[in-house]
């Protein structure tokens, strides 16, 4: 067994990729915030394939980590001097493992705010990129405001304040770099958000609005925030990955990552200090990324939603599970084709119809194990992002919700906390107490968790809504998932 480090990589065996170049001759150009699978798997994959082509040697990532509990991912990769196992899961039961160098530096904010603003204010970093979830742009659902009232912001915002949330950090970075004369860095988002470049514009100068009017000003004209598609499904490491990767490639390796052989990036062409050449590693960058981004949230990870708490109730735990189910399978197809797709624009060079059936096939990919509790996390920031827009676009145009506002009624059905068989359900979610209280209500009164204005508006008040989600609601109660979701796939009972 051969623990993973920078000297030890000339002992691994021979299966296993290394880097082909002299990690000692990297420059970070880079930092990224928010440093966890799927930017492991992704965007510092990327990097890593440039790398092992002799280019963006100066390109490499400094992680950066603004929560506390990220000090496990810091401590991880310093023990491996950065580096970690990559291990594509093919249906097949075969695999594939690489070890990626393009991660050089760590650094957590909460230990040194300063060595973090100064390491983003460093003119050789000209990308500072993203991955903080749906939830950390401190955007309201409803609104779509920066939320200025949230305490962190507030605490940031205190005179002398020591800068704490990923906003601050930033703002102050870009604020050295503007009075020492030094080019602006481009803000990189990577998350699954429609318009993620346009959210995080918002975010940052909302922000700067508030410390430095003028700082806001400049950042408005000056920062390019690139709108971005990526794709790719990782699981969270658990510790028989961790075993897997001992026993089959003789790598002891305290944090790999496994995902799905897929991977796409379609990335807007919009930086301010340039850019890796991306597009020789296969990321798509193009003009408009908008159609493969709905394609992407309103199929692939709308269809997540429709997969996740119907696949729970029905006892399933792993997402190959439920996608191998017939008629849960039948149910997301017709959600793709008769409410979905309608809302999305031509998406160049791309066939819809195969990528909608590529996508069963790839969850139900048995070996990369993915779990409905991972689909099923934080639906308070992800269902208003992905389904509720698809019912919105839908009720404009006079179409159907059937199926939108089933998958509604299956999260109200999963927030209550108890499955049908009276067994507890572990809630992940930033307003999950709120919610449990009141889908504990709605048996009583069917509508309490849609009235819930903060996530859905006014769509309470929507009788073409309200009428297929009460029936959805009702059947989960009545008749249970497995009879509920026959019947919207048109399956007799």
């Amino acid at each position: 067994m051969t623990a993973l480090t920078q000297e030890t990589l000339a002992a691994l065996p021979e299966e296993v990729a290394v880097p082909a170049y002299d990690r000692s001759g990297l420059t970070a150009g880079i930092v990224h915030v928010g440093v966890g699978g799927f930017h492991r798997a992704h965007q510092a994959m990327y990097l890593d394939r440039l790398m092992n082509e002799g280019k963006a040697h100066d390109w490499a990532i400094c992680g950066v980590g603004v929560l506390p509990g990220d000090a496990r991912m810091r401590d991880a990769l310093a023990a491996q001097d950065g580096l970690y196992t990559l291990v594509l899961k093919h249906p097949d039961g075969s695999r594939e493992a690489r070890v990626i160098g393009s991660i050089t530096e760590f650094l957590l904010a909460p230990d040194d705010p300063e060595a973090v603003i100064e390491k983003m204010a460093d003119p050789a970093v000209r990308i500072v990129s993203l991955t903080v979830t749906e939830g950390g742009y401190n955007i309201h659902p409803v609104t779509g405001e920066f939320d200025a009232d949230a305490p962190a912001i507030r605490a940031d915002l205190e005179p002398g304040a020591v800068p704490s949330t990923v906003f601050a950090l930033v703002t102050e970075a870009l604020r050295r770099r503007r009075t020492r004369g030094v080019a602006p860095f481009t803000v990189m988002s990577c998350d699954n958000i429609q318009g993620n470049g346009d959210v995080a514009r918002r975010s940052f100068t909302a922000f700067a609005r508030l410390a430095d009017p003028d700082l806001a000003a400049w950042m408005e004209d000056a920062v390019a925030f690139p709108n971005s598609m990526v794709d790719r499904i990782t699981p969270v490491t658990t510790d028989e990955d961790r075993a897997s990767v001992a026993g089959r490639f003789g790598v002891r390796d305290t944090w790999p990552v496994t995902c799905e052989p897929f991977t796409q990036w379609v990335l807007e062409d919009r930086f301010a200090a340039g850019r890796p050449p991306l597009e020789e590693a296969g990321v798509q960058v193009v003009a408009d990324v908008e159609p493969y981004e709905l394609m992407k949230l309103r199929l692939l990870n709308a269809g997540h939603q429709a997969l996740g708490y119907f696949g729970h109730l029905m006892g399933h735990r792993y997402v190959h599970e439920a996608a191998t189910d017939p008629a849960l399978a039948r149910f997301v197809l017709d959600y793709m084709d008769i409410e979905a797709t309608p809302t999305l624009r031509p998406v160049p060079g791309v066939d819809l119809d195969l990528y909608k059936r590529t996508l069963i096939e790839r969850f139900a990919n048995p070996e990369v194990r993915d779990t409905l509790a991972r689909l099923c996390a934080e639906s308070s920031d992800r269902i208003p992002k992905w389904v509720l827009p698809v019912v919105r676009e839908q009720l404009a145009r006079g179409g159907e919700v059937t199926r939108a506002a089933a998958v509604v009624a299956s999260w109200a059905r999963y927030a209550e906390g108890v499955d049908e068989s009276g067994e507890p359900i572990t809630i992940v979610d930033r307003l999950r107490d709120r919610l449990t209280v009141i889908a504990k209500t709605q048996r009583e009164r069917p509508t309490a968790f849609i009235d819930n204005r903060e996530l859905f508006g006014d769509l309470a008040g929507d009788e073409r809504f309200v009428e297929p989600y009460l029936r959805a609601l009702e059947s989960l109660h009545e008749r249970g998932a497995r009879a509920t979701v026959r019947a919207l796939a048109g399956m007799p009972a």
